[in-house]
């Protein structure tokens, strides 16, 4: 449920690579509790947006906060540390280590038990990790991966390696939860339990932002829409709002074209 306030407030946003500029005066807000897209052509410069969000990419100017909190100068693993996560365009498990011991590693950042608690196995610690793994089951479980829970991480398809990142990412439990193109590689059936995931985690109070090219899946989850196209804000609203932009929809038909007569 929305309540109208930002989660995420970027303001006059520029970034520049080489003389290349990658992000230029980009404004827009992610309201608390929303579920919003990120969308544009290929080159939009949606996840040169991503990284500047969690300063991956420290921005040239303008400010990003959250919750009314600058993220400026605040390390990555900080930014993650308060609530703020996010998935890659490339899956990214960790080698060597079970799809449980992968979901499992997303605990890390809301253990509250010291280091000596973990060491000496005291029961505060023991009782945290048999909540962690109980946590854990459970979301692998919620995303079809419970039978594969034993197998290594690696071995999985492309598309279930993107759903053992989101559950690495629920692990950690976020405030608001940035996506990378959660649906690449995925199939139709695949695709359509993810919508179903997604709303659900919406439900639960998680706010989220979502880069994806799949149109039909952003079109059937989201709330609000931000548009980008060569590295500026063209259009922001709801689906049926952007569905009719003339600037959306010259920016997506113009490039289906230059690469048909390329």
């Amino acid at each position: 449920m929305t309540n109208g306030s930002a989660a995420l407030t970027v303001s006059n946003v520029s970034k520049t690579f080489g003389g290349v500029q990658a992000i230029s005066d980009v404004s827009f807000d992610v309201r608390d509790g929303s579920l919003t897209a990120l969308i544009g052509p290929n080159g939009a410069g949606k996840s040169t947006m991503f990284n500047l969000l969690t300063n991956l990419y420290i921005a040239d100017k303008g400010t990003i906060s959250y919750y009314g909190r600058d993220l400026a100068g605040m390390r990555s693993d900080k930014i993650a540390r308060i609530g703020l996560i996010r998935t890659f365009q490339t899956a990214r498990c960790f080698a060597g280590m079970s799809v449980l011991e992968n979901v499992l590693a997303g605990s890390h950042l809301a253990s509250s038990a010291t280091i000596w608690e973990q060491s000496l196995w005291l029961p505060r610690a023991s009782s945290q990790e048999r909540s962690v793994r109980e946590k854990a089951r459970e979301l692998l479980k919620l995303l079809d991966l419970e039978a594969v829970a034993d197998d290594a991480a690696v071995s999985l398809p492309l598309g279930l390696q993107k759903l053992l990142e989101i559950a690495r990412a629920l692990m950690a439990s976020p405030r608001v939860l940035l996506l990378d193109e959660p649906a690449a590689g995925l199939n139709d059936t695949e695709t359509l339990h993810l919508a179903e995931l997604l709303a659900a985690i919406n439900a639960a109070g998680v706010t989220m932002v979502v880069v994806e090219h799949n149109m039909s899946l952003v079109m059937s989850i989201s709330q609000d829409i931000v548009v980008l196209d060569a590295g500026r804000v063209i259009a922001r609203g709801t689906p049926a709002d952007v569905q009719k932009n003339e600037r959306v929809i010259e920016a997506y038909v113009g490039r289906e074209n230059e690469a048909v007569t390329a």
